[in-house]
């Protein structure tokens, strides 16, 4: 025998979940599992399982129509994840499907090279929230459980902010976030019907604790610099306070995060692109 021995190599679906997009599904599958756990019915079940199903075969047929090889797409299945996360289980299943669907749709068509430009889900869910008023209750952010189970949230998003190198982004939003919402709350801004105190206290605070640890972070439509990331997270709190003040409503944090989103394509095209090898040749004397 040698003295080291060899080793054995890992199934493909265990160094999967080691990767950051493993850690941010698991950590979604965990959360929906808590939650629906204690809820009283099978309605959450439902839209997993509903907008799970969607994305798979979407992502298929999509695949099929670009002539790509078909594989089970992860990408796709966190979306799924999200989007049945926070609609509301009385929200009709055809509802969570279309909205599924047209977030998927957005990832592939709304994109700069082979990025997306917007959050899937935080597009999806906006745009049925617009147009189809589908309810939202953030259900898997344990906001409908009390309130120390907030506790099990914050150690799921802590450990993706980490694994997926996130985390002073995710600070620089909630820091932002919360200490406008304080000073509002200070100076009695805002609306009468939601007030800058509500936004503080739980479900809302849930919510805005899952869309920054699984949405926010979302690689491919965010910076990757910290500076460009604290800049980042600054605007995305900032507007989604904002529409909050004036507004009031469900779809603040969308709204600031897809602007945010914006803003680092606008970023991006900024940037200078490396010249080609042959292009750098060609200019040297």
């Amino acid at each position: 025998m040698t003295r080291s021995a060899k080793k054995i190599p890992q199934p493909s679906w265990m160094r999967f979940f080691k990767t950051p997009k493993g850690y941010v599904l698991v950590a979604l599958i965990v959360l929906s599992m808590i939650a629906g756990i204690f809820s009283p019915g099978p309605k959450e079940w439902l839209l997993l399982i509903t907008a799970s199903a969607t994305a798979v075969i979407t992502e298929a047929v999509i695949a099929w129509a670009l002539h790509r090889s078909i594989t089970l797409s992860t990408s796709g299945l966190i979306t799924a994840l999200i989007i049945s996360d926070i609609v509301s289980v009385v929200t009709p299943l055809y509802l969570v499907m279309l909205t599924t669907v047209i977030a998927l749709a957005s990832k592939h068509v709304l994109k700069r090279g082979r990025k997306p430009l917007f959050n899937p889900a935080a597009f999806g869910l906006l745009f049925s929230l617009l147009v189809f008023q589908t309810p939202q209750s953030w259900w898997a952010a344990l906001s409908l459980l009390p309130p120390y189970f907030v506790l099990i949230l914050l150690i799921a998003g802590i450990v993706v902010a980490v694994r997926v190198k996130k985390y002073v982004q995710v600070l620089a939003f909630l820091g932002t976030y919360f200490s406008l919402l304080l000073v509002m709350a200070l100076f009695h801004m805002g609306l009468a019907s939601d007030t800058p105190g509500d936004a503080l206290r739980a479900p809302f605070v849930n919510s805005a604790l899952f869309m920054a640890f699984f949405m926010l972070t979302d690689p491919p439509t965010t910076p990757s610099s910290i500076g460009r990331q604290i800049q980042f997270s600054v605007i995305v709190a900032s507007i989604a306070v904002a529409i909050f003040a004036v507004f009031g409503g469900l779809a603040y944090l969308f709204i600031g995060l897809l602007v945010g989103n914006s803003w680092t394509m606008w970023m991006a095209r900024k940037k200078p692109r490396a010249l080609p090898a042959q292009s750098k040749e060609a200019l040297a004397p």
